[in-house]
């Protein structure tokens, strides 16, 4: 660890992410453990691609099976080439002789490469479809777990985990059919050296375990240096993203900050070149200890060869066949160890990825159920209560409450009141952990969520900033319709987000998002404006509306709270939720809360007439601000007047 990455993280920067859990399973596990896993692994993947192509997937492996019957073809037919060369007789016989062996191995030499042109081609169909497919499959489950459950750690953290395994699969078979051409070739090789002589096998294990040793060591030497150094690079990277992070720039200059984490870049790097220079020396001896091992198993093996052939138990050219075999049958033993590795580790993120889809099933949103009676009239709740799940109470305790139609309904309580609980269970996010929540006399749990979701529009405090075009950040609202241009410019009239929109460089082509053409950057009202046309152009009955003015000025904001009061007059009804109390006046209904029990309702002067009300207390602090603002504003005045009058 370099002294730059303890000054400025305190230590290894180590994500708290699922997949950090596989980072060094490759030295947990010997590689004969590894290879009893190998046909799971092979039948997970052929699985996944039978599924999606399997025209493409038997072309993928008729192709390898076939390519390795001519390498085995290919040696038998050296081997009779060196049998028509070395026999006795005049030159031009033998190449006669051996005419009809080379002509079979140019005839083999060729469609080898139809083969390989088969394969590659039907592994370029078969990845991307697989991948796509599995990676859509995931995906889809996502979007539709139950809101409450994707809030638990455990869930969650296995749905991330998921993330990571979503192109394991296309890894996957691409490592799979490099390591059936690896074994399809060993294989090949070493019948035909059995064919020969069974000697022969015995020399091919020989020279070519010392190989395999060699590889076997480099990749788990290799593998462990990349993960145990994974934190350095981890940290090189946040430091070099900083440098040229807009929202660093001012401090990297003023502050000098960017003299210190160029210089800690620095640090970090040359002692990473000392791992590097490591590794360069362990594997230069690695292979000359490897090529040491192979080279004297050579030399027995050659010793093996002459005493054959010097006792008459073995024709020069099946000598040359050997050799010429055991020289192919290195480089494939090198290939499997290389990505039977990859292979194993790649299962692991795959065995993620089918977790998380079963548990994204298992949690998953119902479908179908009873669909709403005609629209919104009214939403009630009937001592509903809510319980995250882990926590030791209850988020909402037997609330009683009743949400009539065309209304402006106010939710008002302190922070962790229960406000934003309440607006979800509403919304259909969540469902009741207790009592009956129902919209037109339907039990919510009961309802087709998907017509309860079609009711209701989302204003947060928090909403997403789309990384679109304005149009696409207000068309999303309700992307499940054709896109109407008329309605995204009514719903921006509505929101006061059409000054917004005409002052962008591109209007309503604009990507409200930086880094990228036509892109330009909004500020915290102006998204606020485009999130309520957004709300405004989905056109649902219910607007659930969390703290909408908190980035506006105050102009804007008693515009916003006037536009919301408008819509009830075409029978919407709005949830709003807020801290500002004076937006809560001209509610029809004030609901007020307080660690999760419902303790006072009315409108805003039945609630100001109760003497020592939560609500009254909440307005009149707030109130009492105001005026203390107003009265030093005052003072300062008189001040100012009194100074003059001295002069």
């Amino acid at each position: 660890m370099s002294e730059s990455e303890r000054v400025l993280f305190g230590g290894a920067l180590r994500y708290d992410l699922s997949f950090t859990r596989h980072e060094m399973p490759i030295l947990r596990m010997k590689l004969w453990a590894m290879a009893r896993q190998f046909p799971a692994m092979m039948s997970a993947v052929a699985k996944g691609a039978w599924r999606e192509d399997r025209t493409a997937l038997v072309a993928l492996l008729g192709a390898e099976i076939g390519q390795g019957f001519m390498r085995a073809f290919t040696l038998v037919a050296t081997n009779q080439v060196l049998l028509a060369l070395f026999a006795a007789g005049p030159t031009p016989a033998r190449l006669s002789q051996a005419l009809p062996a080379l002509t079979a191995m140019a005839v083999v030499a060729v469609l080898s490469s139809l083969l390989s042109a088969v394969s590659t081609a039907a592994s370029g169909q078969l990845e991307p479809k697989v991948e796509r497919v599995c990676t859509a499959r995931f995906y889809r489950g996502v979007i539709r777990v139950e809101l409450a459950a994707l809030e638990d750690q455990q869930v969650h953290r296995a749905l991330d985990a998921g993330r990571f395994g979503t192109d394991s699969i296309r890894m996957m078979l691409g490592s799979s059919i490099l390591v059936l051409n690896a074994l399809i070739g060993l294989v090949a090789a070493a019948g035909v050296l059995l064919l020969l002589h069974p000697l022969l096998v015995l020399m091919l294990f020989l020279v070519a375990a010392p190989k395999g040793w060699g590889a076997v060591l480099s990749a788990r030497r290799q593998y462990e240096s990349r993960h145990t150094w994974i934190e350095h690079r981890r940290a090189i990277s946040v430091i070099t993203q900083k440098l040229t992070d807009q929202a660093c720039a001012a401090e990297i200059r003023v502050h000098g900050a960017g003299r210190l984490l160029v210089d800690a870049y620095a640090d970090m790097s040359r002692t990473m070149e000392r791992e590097q220079q490591r590794l360069s020396r362990a594997e230069a001896a690695t292979q000359t200890v490897a090529s040491m091992g192979s080279g004297l198993a050579a030399l027995g093996a050659y010793g093996v060869l002459w005493l054959l052939l010097a006792g008459g138990g073995m024709p020069l050219a099946v000598a040359g066949t050997a050799v010429i075999a055991v020289r192919s049958s290195s480089a494939s033993l090198m290939s499997l160890v290389m990505q039977f590795n990859r292979l194993y580790e790649e299962a692991m993120y795959l065995k993620d990825w089918e977790d998380a889809c079963t548990t994204a099933r298992r949690h998953a949103i119902p479908e179908g159920g009873v669909p709403l009676k005609g629209p919104l009239e009214e939403v009630r709740l009937e001592r509903v209560s809510f319980t995250y799940s882990g926590a030791a109470a209850p988020a909402l305790h037997e609330v009683d409450l009743t949400i009539p139609r065309g209304t402006v309904v106010a939710l008002v309580g302190e922070n962790g009141s229960g406000k934003s609980t309440l607006a979800k269970l509403v919304a259909g996010l969540y469902l009741p952990t207790g009592g009956r929540l129902l919209w037109n006399g339907t039990e919510v749990r009961e309802a087709d969520r998907e017509t309860v979701f079609d009711q209701v529009a989302l204003l947060a405090q928090d909403f997403p900033h789309w990384p679109m075009t304005a149009r696409a950040n207000v068309h999303i609202g309700r992307s499940d319709r054709r896109l109407d241009q008329r309605r995204v410019e009514r719903a921006a009239d509505g929101a006061d987000a059409t000054d917004v929109v005409t002052s962008l460089p591109h209007g309503w082509d604009s990507l409200v998002v930086k880094g990228f053409e036509r892109g330009t950057e909004l500020s915290g009202g102006q998204w606020q404006r485009l999130g309520g046309a957004r709300a405004r152009y989905r056109e649902a009955p219910l607007m659930v509306v969390d703290e909408p003015t908190s980035a506006l000025d105050p102009k804007a904001e008693i515009e916003t709270f006037q536009a919301l009061r408008d819509l009830t007059d075409r029978g919407s009804t709005v949830l709003l939720i807020t801290h500002r109390l004076a937006a809560t006046a001209t509610a029809d209904l004030i609901y007020v809360l307080d660690a999760g029990r419902l303790i006072e309702q009315g409108t805003h002067p039945e609630l100001m007439a109760l003497d020592g009300g939560h609500y009254r207390s909440l307005y009149e602090i707030q109130a009492a601000q105001y005026s203390v603002v107003a009265a030093d504003t005052g003072s300062a005045s008189r001040c100012a007047m009194s100074a003059e009058d001295a002069q």
